[in-house]
């Protein structure tokens, strides 16, 4: 076969091998093009690449009251790595129980998971700046540890990943208190407001130790809910009754029984009394008592006025005779004033003189007519309307113009 002499063409093979190349190349290119324009294009929530940890906690502290452990700390606002806290964290309570008559703070006893609370609870715990959470101790928890230490420790938790370091440790020797007292009662006296109770006689774990003293408490109802049907002298309003502050502690008495004699009558006042039992160096109250609500009303008559008087004022001049009486002023210190009564029949009370309550001791009978003999008594009235018994009787007259005087 004749060819024609010059360059030679090239193979299929020479010819396909440089587009292949080119077209890995470029396919390579369009796949990179496409992964960056993916995880660019629709940016979204960023992920937390490291989990928030809260400061641990160190003002932890403990505080038995009743059969329950309080337990007050600080909440903590900023990481570990000085960055405010994006939320609140959830709480964890351990606790743990340490025969050894050593300070809680340098115990190494095991502590426990007892109680959580999600972030979405802890304001119901807060009270200011500091958080407040009351864990309870049961029977079981009490029986076999009475005397023992119950070391308290907390952490905080901004991320499942991670939690805070734990808290120092805060704990106290732990003791059953006495059962509450429960028949509270109140009785309002003219001194003031006596308050009587029953002993307590059992713990949650057996009988009760001997109580070294009672301490009383009281709060004064809020005035907007004031009870619309108050007691009297000697009852209890009943129903719920806000709270115008906490219970103040007023105070203590050796025996069950105690007067309150710092009362105004028409203020509403709210009682507790808890039992104070001793055990070793540590006096433990009891959880509070049914709350006795009582508003004292004064039904409570003053004294009757003594050393009543009556003394004859001749006429003169143009000026008729008059009888003039007196008495000694009241000592008691809410006296309105007084009333004064004549009658013609000794025991027999008469009517009244006077058109309005007197302000002084004293009154002028400028009505007496001569000849007769009259028997005058005074009462005294306090500024609620309270009358007192009539006093003691004084006799006068007037004489009848030429006989002689009495």
């Amino acid at each position: 076969m004749d060819h024609e002499k010059g360059e030679l063409a090239p193979s299929p093979a020479s010819e396909t091998r440089p587009l292949s190349v080119f077209r890995l190349a470029l396919s390579f290119c369009l796949l990179s093009s496409l992964i960056w324009l993916v995880s660019c294009a629709a940016p979204g929530e960023p992920i937390e690449r490291k989990p928030q940890v809260p400061t641990a906690i160190t003002d932890l502290a403990a505080q038995q009251q009743g059969n329950d452990v309080i337990l007050t700390f600080t909440l903590p606002k900023d990481t570990v790595e000085h960055h405010p806290l994006k939320k609140k964290p959830a709480i964890e309570i351990y606790r743990g129980f340490d025969p050894a008559a050593t300070a809680p703070s340098v115990t190494h006893e095991p502590l426990f998971l007892v109680l959580t609370i999600p972030p979405a609870l802890v304001t119901n715990y807060s009270e200011k700046d500091h958080i407040r959470v009351v864990s309870p101790l049961s029977s079981n928890d009490l029986a076999p540890h009475v005397g023992w230490f119950a070391s308290y420790s907390v952490r905080t938790r901004a991320s499942v990943k991670k939690e805070s370091a734990d808290s120092n440790r805060a704990g106290l020797q732990i003791y059953p208190a006495s059962d509450s007292i429960t028949d509270l009662k109140t009785e309002v006296t003219r001194t003031g407001i006596v308050l009587t109770w029953g002993p307590p006689q059992k713990t949650i774990v057996g009988s009760a130790p001997p109580m070294i003293s009672y301490r009383i408490y009281r709060a004064t109802a809020a005035p907007d809910l004031q009870p619309a049907a108050p007691a009297t002298a000697s009852g209890s309003a009943g129903g719920a009754t806000k709270l115008e502050s906490p219970l103040a502690r007023i105070g203590e008495s050796n025996e069950p029984k105690f007067q309150d004699m710092q009362v105004e009558f028409g203020k509403t006042y709210i009682y507790s009394v808890r039992g104070v039992a001793q055990y070793s160096d540590v006096a433990l109250e009891s959880a509070d008592s049914n709350l006795a609500v009582v508003t004292p009303r004064d039904v409570f008559p003053p004294a009757a006025p003594q050393n009543v008087t009556v003394v004859l004022v001749p006429a003169q001049n143009e000026n008729s005779a008059y009888l003039d009486l007196s008495w000694a002023i009241s000592p008691e210190t809410d006296i309105a004033g007084y009333n004064v009564y004549r009658s013609e029949q000794d025991g027999v009370p008469g009517r009244r003189l006077n058109s309005e309550l007197l302000l002084t001791p004293a009154f002028r009978d400028m009505n007496a007519v001569p000849g007769r003999q009259y028997v005058y008594t005074a009462t005294a009235v306090d500024r609620a309307g309270n009358e007192s018994l009539a006093s003691a009787p004084a006799s006068g007259s007037i004489p009848v113009e030429g006989q002689p005087k009495p």
